[in-house]
């Protein structure tokens, strides 16, 4: 895209940072963002919604939101900026909603009859052995609306269980327990409506968590992912699917885990995913032949169709 194509864009403000949990990452995503877009040419400038006034954005032609978590990823952010006539990147107002809430994620896919986890959600005070009985042990525990693995834990017996309930109940008032499934995990990036390769995630530790995400340098990233033909593009068609299910648009990455009999389950869905050194989108834009600039600037050209 030349210089004088991104001039179309008009002024931009890439909003990162906000109130959530995920704040520390959305700051390193959101300036790489940023970065990425002020070298192709585009007027981009920072916009901290934690630091300014939201009312502020109405002085910009369209956003490239960045905020990952609550407020930023989970339909808040995309209903002022539809209030406020302001082109924005990403899903909308339900999609985002949905999207944030795990449970509800489970229940819309389990209605239209794709592949997740059984699940129940949690409470205080509940018989946690039942429940553990009824899911099967071992199970994932996690905050319905939270992000980035925060407050997950993997549990292996009924007497963790409640533990593991507290410790996520700390983040969000809403916690579900599903069923682990025992496999390969994989990550499945869309982009305008196609998926990207599928990349596989092979952690050090137990499971693909905050630190393995974030922190760790031995997490292994397998692109191409070790899948057949046949069954990348079966995972590929599934996420598209989960994704247009939710009614998400843009861009996003869903996660799947494939089991030791070969069946793919959903896990849950990114609305904004991570843009940091880490993160898997750009990977699997890589992998397509599209470097970090491209990927931004395709993805901030998703606004033009919502006009100006």
């Amino acid at each position: 895209m030349s210089a004088m194509d991104v001039k179309r864009f008009g002024k931009v403000a890439v909003l990162f940072g906000g109130t959530a949990a995920e704040r520390p990452i959305s700051l390193i995503s959101g300036a790489a963002v940023l970065k990425a877009l002020q070298a192709a040419g585009v007027d981009a400038h920072a916009f901290d919604p934690a630091e300014r006034d939201i009312v502020e954005v109405q002085g910009f032609d369209r956003a490239f939101i960045v905020l990952h978590g609550r407020g930023g990823e989970d339909g808040v952010m995309q209903g002022v900026l539809e209030q406020f006539g302001v082109p924005y990147t990403g899903s909308g107002v339900m999609a985002s909603a949905i999207g944030m809430d795990k449970a509800r994620t489970k229940q819309l896919w389990l209605g239209c009859g794709l592949p997740t986890p059984t699940y129940r959600r949690l409470r205080a005070g509940m018989d946690f052995a039942a429940v553990a009985d009824e899911l099967g042990l071992p199970l994932m525990v996690k905050p319905s609306r939270e992000g980035s693995s925060i407050g997950m834990a993997k549990v292996y017996n009924s007497a963790d269980l409640a533990k593991a309930f507290d410790v996520a109940v700390e983040h969000d008032g809403e916690v579900i327990a599903e069923h682990f499934i025992e496999g390969s995990e994989y990550t499945v990036a869309v982009l305008n409506g196609q998926a990207l390769p599928v990349i596989r995630m092979i952690p050090a530790k137990d499971f693909y968590d905050f630190e393995a995400k974030y922190q760790r340098n031995d997490t292994q990233y397998k692109i191409p992912c070790g899948l057949e033909a046949a069954e990348e593009a079966e995972l590929q068609r599934l996420a598209v699917e989960a994704f247009d299910v939710l009614g998400a648009r843009g861009w996003g990455r869903v996660d799947a885990m494939r089991d030791r009999d070969g069946r793919f389950w959903l896990l849950e869905i990114n609305t904004v995913p991570g843009m940091t050194d880490h993160s898997l989108v750009p990977m699997a834009a890589a992998a397509a032949g599209l470097d970090f600039t491209a990927l931004v600037l395709a993805i901030l050209d998703q606004t033009m169709d919502q006009g100006a």
